[in-house]
């Protein structure tokens, strides 16, 4: 995401949609064990165990209790939430658990996230929960085969030896494989333009995960796309108030508006539910006028727009000029075994900071570079070896401020200060997540204070400790630092002709291409 887009989101409009002013706040729910959980299938609840949940987060109980309980989906759902809360599994339970209270197999529940690893971790939890009632879940993500995401998603007919059929018929007569669906929105797409048989004429759950970033981007329309594509029917042959009781919800009543589920014909359904999330979610009404949202409810933590996890310590170091990079060689060889995550202000810096830090003498420090100027795959195999602790310090731009979980991180460090509030929130989401406890460093030279201090009133941080290094310390480290440096400029210069030469040939092809195709012309 550019700096521009980050700014202009920053700059939303005061006006607030009337149903946003009077939000629920979940801060006050308490957490709920799972045997006191009601009308949970106990399928489920097995499943979870094996996830070592044992109870629902205040944001997964309040959620439950407005989809399963009296709420009964009756109205969409926005959750505004701090990260680390538990987001993913306050909208997949209840959804796996109505699902399954219906035995067919069609595309009825779809989950859009703006990145691939984003999609996959959705679709793990998804994975840990849906089998064990019966659901399968396939993903549709970007860089990975289409042909074999297409095999996993359509189902293809069973065709007797020696018969001849007509291939469009056989087209029509494909089905969908999966239940669930988690997604990008450029591989959705993909599949509703180009995929035989793919159809989201049965949706009944449409999940929009990190609303605020996917509203911003339009990636290829696939919103209003989706929307047209699931539009039911209003032409009052099925009323909207008829009583509506799904085996799920055990003995909790409920009213339920109906429409016709596309694909069930003359069969009364509810209609199709969104449930929006995010950490930082927008309140510009003409971002969220994109949604259509039926009677939208409005959950949140406390009255701030803006909410750190409840358990992270914010520090704030102020470093000399010059000094950044000792000082952060100093923290980081300060800590034993504990993961964190640097983040930096750009990918150039990412890579540069992160040789800078495997070229310092007599440190233990091992970083691994993780951001935009990566390939997919390379990207994929630094976060796997992070997430298995093979990797203790990983360098990153802001590619890993979103939604990412992973386990264990105890610190996170602004290398550069967050240029705006959302990112501060999301970069220090990255720790103390699901109640634990954790600590996020920003570095400062003297003229950021002010701004830095500006920025956590934003966020609604009241205490930032400022930390110290003693003066032996940055002293023992400075004159490996000047040693590492030179080393980082030789390197920099001998990549230098190599980085010269491919831009050559990749001007020239692109010249050869333009011209093989004015020729073609």
């Amino acid at each position: 995401m550019g700096r521009q887009e980050e700014a202009s989101a920053e700059r939303e409009t005061d006006l607030v949609v009337p149903w946003m002013r009077a939000p629920v706040d979940v801060s006050h729910v308490e957490n709920c064990a799972l045997e006191t959980l009601p009308c949970l299938d106990p399928r489920l609840s097995k499943a979870l165990e094996k996830m070592d949940i044992s109870s629902l987060f205040p944001v997964q109980v309040a959620v439950w209790h407005e989809t399963i309980g009296p709420g009964g989906f009756e109205r969409d759902l926005c959750v505004n939430s701090p990260t680390g809360s538990g987001k993913t599994l306050s909208y997949a339970l209840p959804i796996v658990q109505i699902l399954s209270s219906r035995a067919v197999r069609c595309l009825r529940a779809l989950v859009v996230l703006p990145t691939r690893d984003l999609a996959l971790q959705v679709k793990d939890v998804f994975d840990a929960i849906a089998p064990a009632v019966g659901l399968s879940v396939g993903s549709a993500v970007g860089q990975s085969s289409i042909a074999g995401e297409i095999s996993q998603l359509i189902k293809k007919p069973k065709l007797d030896a020696g018969i001849c059929y007509d291939p469009e018929d056989l087209s029509q007569n494909l089905e969908s494989a999966v239940d669930i669906l988690v997604a990008t929105p450029g591989r959705l797409m993909d599949h509703i333009n180009n995929t035989k048989g793919f159809t989201l004429e049965h949706l009944r759950y449409l999940v929009v995960d990190e609303t605020d970033r996917l509203l911003r981007e339009a990636y290829q329309s696939w919103l209003p796309t989706v929307l047209k594509l699931t539009q039911t029917s209003d032409d009052g042959l099925f009323p909207s108030s008829t009583p509506f009781l799904p085996s799920a919800f055990g003995s909790l009543q409920t009213i339920r508006r109906q429409s016709v589920e596309r694909g069930f014909k003359g069969k009364p359904y509810p209609r199709l539910v969104k449930m929006v999330l995010s950490a930082t979610l927008t309140q510009d009404p003409s971002k969220l006028i994109q949604l259509d949202l039926h009677h939208p409810l409005f959950m949140t933590t406390g009255e701030s727009r803006y909410r750190l996890p409840e358990k992270l310590e914010c520090l704030r170091l102020t470093c000399e000029p010059g000094t950044k990079p000792v000082s952060l060689v100093a923290l980081l060889n300060s800590w034993e075994d504990e993961k964190c995550i640097i983040f930096t202000s750009s990918v150039e810096t990412t890579r540069r900071l992160c040789i800078l830090l495997n070229l310092f003498g007599e440190s233990k420090i091992k970083a691994k570079e993780y951001s935009g100027g990566l390939d997919q795959s390379v990207r994929s195999k630094v976060l796997k070896g992070f997430r298995k602790g093979d990797i203790q310090f990983l360098v990153t731009s802001d590619a890993l401020t979103r939604g990412t979980d992973v386990k264990g991180v105890t610190n996170v460090i602004n290398y550069d200060m967050p240029p705006f509030a959302k990112t501060f929130i999301h970069r220090a989401g990255r720790t103390a997540r699901a109640g634990q406890a954790g600590r996020c460093f920003t570095l400062l030279n003297k003229y950021e204070e002010r701004r830095f201090s500006r920025l956590l009133k934003k966020v609604g941080c009241d205490s930032c400790t400022t930390h110290s290094i003693p003066s032996e310390t940055l002293d023992f480290y400075r004159d490996k630092y000047a040693t590492a440096l030179e080393l980082l400029k030789e390197l920099v210069e001998s990549e230098a002709p190599k980085k010269g030469r491919q831009a050559f040939q990749h001007n020239s092809r692109t010249k050869r291409n333009k011209t093989t195709t004015s020729e073609q012309a």
